[in-house]
């Protein structure tokens, strides 16, 4: 079950790392692609806005690497858990916010790993404090 969770947490950072390159590197050319029903004419004035959003998600991938780098399996779970519950409050403003579509992009892939995190480490759970 770690594995599962750790290949899920992999995944997320993967996402997160593209949104940097997309929001940081690629607002005024591809993201328009993506970004469709944003307006044309506002990528150029909101682009450092968007380089902003772009390196917070770089801190957010940085994170689940750094947990899965982590050798302490106790440390290692706190950390993964940490930054995941970060990425799935960031899904769950988005969608309240600006696009359920964000939830379900963002969100729901944290949440997964979340719930594996939790079930690969259940055995633990009586030490942990919540």
């Amino acid at each position: 079950m770690i594995l599962a969770a750790k290949i899920v947490t992999v995944f997320v950072a993967l996402l997160h790392l593209y949104f940097l390159w997309l929001e940081m590197f690629a607002w005024t050319t591809k993201a328009k692609k993506v970004f469709r029903k944003f307006p044309k004419d506002l990528f150029e004035p909101t682009k450092a806005m968007a380089a902003n959003q772009g390196l917070y998600n770089g801190f957010l991938a940085a994170g689940l690497i750094w947990a899965l780098l982590i050798s302490d399996p106790y440390w290692s779970t706190y950390v993964a858990l940490f930054f995941l519950g970060c990425v799935l409050v960031a899904g769950i403003y988005g969608a309240i916010s600006v696009s359920k579509r964000i939830f379900y992009v963002q969100g729901i892939p944290a949440l997964i790993a979340i719930v594996l995190w939790i079930i690969a480490n259940y055995d633990k759970l009586a030490y942990w404090t919540f």
